[in-house]
This record gives structure tokens, sequence and C-alpha cells, in this order.
């Protein structure tokens, strides 16, 4: 994730924090979330775009879970520029909220800034960044769904033709990076000649941009798409060619074209700050091991449409090599650097 500017969803849910607001103030003085067990956690978040993007989508849909289990009160804001991101925290942060989520990335400084400002709140963000102790009660996250991005390549690489992979990304950061080199580690398994074309569109929702880059990657050759944003399935399903979905499950939406896709779970990144909060034992830390394939954070989604037209041999293949990360034996590798094409 980044910044990305776009209008404003003002935090106009006030009818959520209202009749709570008192005792919900008088549960958490002193450390972050110091709240009685048998109350509803106020939880706020942050967005930069809007929730149905697969990133965001992803953590909107783990704070509606813990909602409808009753553990927390949700509001949320959508869209909120980066110039508008300090006064949407501050308002949250002074309106009963007891745990802020969202991301921070681009506005690191000034949202760990406001976070020292309110040290009764907690703060679970996204981020490229580590924490920091001078900042106890700031955490960071990420999706590291490496695990399940290595198993798609490994279905791809068999079921190119080419050999020629399209890659179409956002923005060449950590979270898309790590994520790109491992399911090219993982076509290597099965398509060690493979080649890739990798290019990134500057933007995290630009579905028109993706598309048309997908185009042009389809046109010199590729016969599969890694499909990191919104847009790419859509031109891998107009030209005829296949695509791997990322984050989300989109094969419902493109059932002849969508092969398999890495799922991110941030619902034990979020459950695991809500338990901590409510015990007022949450402390300044690196979440971003709940989104490991053995802590349950992410998967491979199911294959469907294409469940007898991938090879029993691969699927054998894929189902040694899950078990081998759940159960530790094989260490997916983690590779931030920017990805190139071949």
């Amino acid at each position: 994730m980044s910044k990305y500017s776009g209008t404003v969803f003002n935090p106009t849910r006030r009818a959520l924090v209202g009749a709570a607001g008192a005792a919900a103030a008088l549960a958490a003085i002193g450390a972050p979330g110091r709240v009685f067990a048998q109350e509803k956690l106020k939880v706020a978040a942050v967005y930069t775009v809007p929730v149905e993007q697969q990133w965001v989508s992803r953590i909107h849909k783990a704070a509606n879970a813990a909602k409808d289990r009753g553990e927390i009160e949700y509001v949320y804001s959508e869209n909120v520029s980066s110039a508008d991101n300090e006064r949407v925290l501050r308002e949250y942060a002074e309106t009963g909220n007891k745990l802020i989520i969202g991301e921070v990335f681009g506005i690191e400084e000034a949202s760990r800034v406001i976070a020292n400002d309110y040290p009764e709140v907690a703060f679970l963000m996204g981020s490229s960044f580590k924490p920091d102790d001078a900042v106890p009660n700031f955490s960071v996250f990420d999706n590291y769904i490496q695990d399940a991005s290595y198993l798609t390549g490994i279905v791809a690489g068999a079921m190119s033709k080419t050999k020629n992979i399209g890659m179409v990304g956002g923005y060449p950061i950590p979270e898309v990076n790590r994520l790109m080199h491992a399911f090219m580690a993982g076509v290597k398994e099965t398509a060690p000649d493979a080649k890739f074309q990798v290019a990134f569109i500057g933007s995290w929702f630009d579905p028109p941009k993706a598309k048309e880059t997908a185009f042009a990657q389809i046109e010199a050759g590729a016969d599969l798409m890694y499909a990191e944003r919104f847009g790419v399935s859509d031109a891998a399903k107009e030209k005829g060619v296949l695509a791997i979905g990322n984050v989300i499950d989109t094969q419902p939406d493109y059932p002849e074209t969508v092969v398999a896709s890495a799922l991110w779970h941030f619902e034990p990144t979020l459950d695991k700050a809500i338990a901590e909060v409510k015990a007022g034992t949450f402390k300044a830390a690196d979440y971003g091991v709940y989104s490991f394939m053995k802590n349950g954070g992410c998967s491979l989604a199911p294959f469907g449409t294409f469940e007898d037209k991938i090879p029993a041999e691969i699927k054998a293949m894929v189902a040694e090599k899950e078990k081998a990360i759940k159960d530790g034996s094989l260490v997916t590798v983690i590779n931030d650097e920017e990805p190139k094409s071949s």
C-alpha cells in the first residue's frame, strides 16, 4: 500500500460513538486498551482508498467480522487524502476509540507523532517500517502473503504455454515486491525457463491504466497475467489468456480466466490486536508474522472452475509444498527488492 489521494469520506457515523463514549473513556484510563472484557472495544479505521480496493477490503472484512461477533464497535473513513489524514486520525482518537487501524505508507512520521499525542489509544497500521519503542502504542503490520503467492506461481508455471508471464503492480514497494518475487520463484519450480514482463502503474486504484498495461504485455507474448491490481484480469479475459489473483478471490467474477489466487486473511492480525488492547498489554510490535500461512494469515483460494484443468501432479506438488510451509520445513524467501523484467 501507499498513499492515495482521493475525496474525503468524513467520519460521520457518529451515532455509533455516542452513548458508549463515557463508559469506554472510564475503562480506558492508563495503558492502551485497558478495557473491561465485557465491553465492546471501540475501533476506528482510516483508509486512503475505497474499501472495495483489494488490500483494504481484507482489513474491512476482518473488522466487520469482529463487529458481527459482538466484540467491537466499528467505524471507518475511506478515500482519506494524505493531507486530511491527520485530522481524521485525531478526530477518531478524541472520540473514544481505543484501537485505530489503517495504513500509513507515505505518512509514517506524522502518524507516529499523532500516536505519541494519544498514548491511551492503540494504533495498528500497515507500514513498511518497523515498530519503535519510543512510540509504545504504535504497532505495524503488512501483507506477508508470500507463502500463498509462491504456491500460485507453481500453478502459473504449469498452466502457461508460452512461458511468458506478465506482471502488473501498483508501486515497487516491499509489500508488492515480496509477493511478485515469491510468485516468480513458484513459476520457476514448474517452468524454469519462464520469462517475466514486470510493470508498475504508479497507482493503487486505476483499473483502466492497469488494463492497458496488461494489454501491452499480452501483445508482447504473455499468455498468463499476474493481477496484482484491478483491471489486469479484465484485460486477460478480453484477450483470452489466464490470470492469477492477489489478496482476494476474483474467480467468481472471472470463472474462465483466474486460475488461482493468493488470499490474505487479516483476521489473525486484528484478533491479536483486539485481545492485547482488551488485556491492556498492547505495545509496539510487528504483527507481520500473523499474515504467514502457518498462522492462518494467508491461503490458496480453491481452484474452482480450474480444479479439473490443472494437472493432477501439479496439484499434488502444491499440496506437498503447502504442507511443508505450514509445518515449517519450507520457508518462502522474502525478497523486498524491486523485481525486474527478464
